[in-house]
């Protein structure tokens, strides 16, 4: 099932900090887990430093969580990741924490505009690397279809886009 995900996370062991009065991890530190999800978009992307310094970013516009199965003390977490849509301006990424059987135990969904900071706006992402992105999301979709339902939704890419 890991495998419908091509972006594969840092493991993580849920501590004693991570876990609140009810005795398994807390929702905030599960939501730090998929923050890591953001790292392959400043490589394959190529939203580093320099693209971040040429005045673009991009916006969280909406968040879903899921939680199918509780992560209690010395658990380990496999998180992983995909682009699920693009367009011009948007793009949807997807996440998953596996437990150590690669059982589905949280799902992720985020939106994420793609911003000019001159302006502060959304603004469409250059031919050149939204043709890049798309590429990238060919290849997701190729790895199969995702096992539970994506909630969030984008306007798919328009083809002569």
């Amino acid at each position: 099932m890991k495998n419908l995900f091509p972006y594969i996370g840092k493991e993580v062991t849920v501590t004693e900090d991570m876990c609140d009065f009810n005795g398994h991890m807390n929702v905030n530190h599960i939501k730090a887990v998929f923050e890591q999800g953001w790292e392959f978009t400043t490589k394959d992307f190529g939203f580093d430093e320099e693209y971040l310094e040429s005045g673009f970013s991009s916006f969280t516009l909406e968040d879903n969580y899921r939680f199918k199965k509780e992560f209690l003390l010395g658990d380990k977490i496999f998180p992983a990741f995909r682009l699920f849509n693009v367009n011009a301006k948007l793009f949807h990424m997807i996440g998953a924490l596996f437990d150590k059987d690669e059982v589905i135990c949280a799902m992720y969904e985020t939106v994420e505009g793609h911003i000019d900071m001159s302006e502060r706006r959304m603004s469409p992402m250059d031919p050149t690397r939204l043709e890049k992105v798309f590429a990238i999301k060919k290849a997701h979709d190729a790895k199969g279809l995702i096992p539970y339902d994506v909630r969030l939704k984008i306007k798919d890419l328009e083809p002569n886009t």
